[in-house]
């Protein structure tokens, strides 16, 4: 069995033993889903540690398929690793376990709540480890169905049950959008031909170009189907309230690993398989993105309540990913690439963050809040590091990101990527450093609180936070894979110039 499969088959397994459990064994429940993430993790670890960069550019590693209804509708359990997902897996595994470290506050339907979470976690690698359409996608939605049961449940906050109903209704249609355009995919091949598997359907549209017509009626519907999930603007309002009526694990997951699959799926399939569209699209792509970048920006700046806050800096975050997505450049989809990784840990360090304090201070408005840095004084350095790395501070991985990011843009138009940096530099900086003046700064006392937390509870912030500074002071553990891997895409696109867009091998894309 290939390594890739335990990382997301452990938690899974995790998940079906706590279904036997009786429901008053909470501390063997709790032990069960620890153990299950740690094991996935140390699985992702592995993997990564392993994975040969010289072969990084001739396929897929730790690859493992059979057959399963391959005569019938071509699909087959498929999974591998490449420069793609690799960085990918290793975030969303280390997320799914710090989420459940986080978790220990849940007092109520603990069982349910941890058989969901692992459920919602093994889902989201499981979709980002597939190679095959059909399981790819399954594993997303069995990652999607808890999302919408955890915030009604357990979700906090007045407006719950609307953000429950939103997030339900826009992940929904996003979800089908994409069914949609899978199926007109398959549909595509000739009958002797048909495959869901990924290496075979690039094999295929290599040698077999898909029509135009056939183009322009795919292209949109997985556009905006993932878009929808990512949270493309105008289609990005249900994510801030969303994640700031979820439970903090719901949130760390969603944000950090589950939004990803859109931007993941985009770069997998739609610009390879529809390099034409994919042409046509990039410049309506980058205007999107800036409505991200700019709109939720300045909707972060008006925002007193913290969730909100992160919820819309994180909606701004994905502009910067889409930015490069349309630069359709090997620089450019690389930085992509790493700011979905860098993203994924710092959306759930800052959520878990949030979490933390808003059991401890009872509230998130940052109008009754000041002066916590000196009772809070471990929780309150890594939220200012987080909400610093948030800003693109150099040190921390989104600033590699967004800087390959904004070189690849810059190929194709100057005055977005210019526009972009202004969004970055100045609206983030503004809202991020007045959040740190208001939380942490001040006179205000705070009798009875403290974080004098033991070295297990500062394990999980500690782990993301140190995923953010690993890859933000060495970017080239993933750029050098993710390179490799995104330049076959490019080329299917039919981008000139390839080379003169590689990052160059004596500088660290810092």
């Amino acid at each position: 069995m290939s390594l890739v499969t335990y990382i997301f088959l452990l938690p899974l397994l995790g998940a079906l033993l706590i279904l036997l459990i009786p429901r008053n064994y909470r501390f063997v429940i709790r032990s069960v889903a620890l153990l299950a993430a740690f094991a996935g993790l140390v699985a992702a670890v592995v993997m990564f540690c392993k994975f040969d960069t010289s072969k990084a550019a001739d396929g897929f590693q730790f690859e493992q398929q059979h057959a399963w209804a391959r005569s019938l509708l071509g699909i087959s359990y498929h999974v591998g690793v490449d420069g793609i997902n690799l960085g990918l897996l290793l975030m969303g595994a280390t997320v799914v376990f710090a989420a459940v470290c986080v978790s220990r506050q849940i007092k109520t339907r603990e069982k349910e709540f941890y058989i969901l979470l692992l459920i919602m976690g093994g889902g989201i690698l499981g979709a980002f480890a597939s190679l095959d359409l059909f399981f790819l996608y399954f594993f997303h939605e069995l990652a999607l169905v808890p999302t919408f049961i955890m915030i009604g449940m357990w979700g906090r906050g007045e407006e719950k049950n609307f953000a429950t109903f939103q997030i339900t209704l826009y992940l929904s249609l996003g979800a089908l959008l994409v069914l949609l355009g899978l199926i007109a995919l398959y549909l595509q091949l000739p009958v002797p031909d048909r495959t869901l598997d990924l290496v075979a359907l690039t094999r295929y549209f290599k040698a077999h170009p898909m029509a135009e017509a056939s183009q322009r009626l795919i292209f949109p519907l997985l556009l905006f189907g993932f878009g929808i999930l990512v949270s493309l603007w105008p289609f990005h309002t249900w994510a801030p309230l969303g994640y700031g009526s979820a439970p903090t694990a719901t949130a760390m997951i969603h944000a950090g690993v589950l939004k990803k699959f859109g931007l993941y799926g985009l770069i997998r399939i739609a610009l390879p398989f529809m390099p034409d569209e994919a042409q046509h699209w990039a410049n309506i792509i980058s205007v999107l993105c800036l409505g991200n970048i700019l709109y939720c920006g300045l909707v972060a700046m008006r925002q007193r309540n913290l969730n909100l806050l992160i919820g819309n800096s994180s909606v701004a975050h994905m502009g910067f990913a889409f930015l490069g997505i349309a630069s359709l450049s090997l620089i450019g989809i690389t930085g992509t690439v790493v700011i979905m990784v860098a993203h994924g840990f710092l959306a759930a360090l800052t959520f878990s963050l949030s979490g933390y304090l808003r059991d401890e201070v009872k509230t998130l408005d940052m109008d009754e809040m000041g002066g916590l840095l000196r009772k809070l004084p471990f929780i309150g350095t890594a939220m200012i590091m987080a909400m610093l790395a948030g800003c693109g501070l150099p040190g921390f991985a989104d600033f590699p990101g967004e800087i390959l990011v904004l070189f690849g843009s810059w190929q194709r138009s100057e005055m977005i990527s210019t526009l972009a940096v202004w969004g970055a530099l100045v609206i983030a900086g503004v809202y991020m450093l007045r959040a740190i003046r208001d939380i942490w700064h001040g006179e205000k006392e705070w009798p009875g609180i403290s974080d004098t937390l033991t070295i297990w509870r500062k394990l999980p912030y500690g782990l993301l936070l140190a995923g953010l500074i690993l890859f933000g002071c060495f970017p080239r553990l993933l750029t050098d894979n993710i390179k490799a891997s995104v330049a076959p895409v490019v080329r299917m696109v039919g981008v000139d110039a390839i080379e003169a867009a590689v990052i160059p091998k004596g500088h660290s894309a810092r």
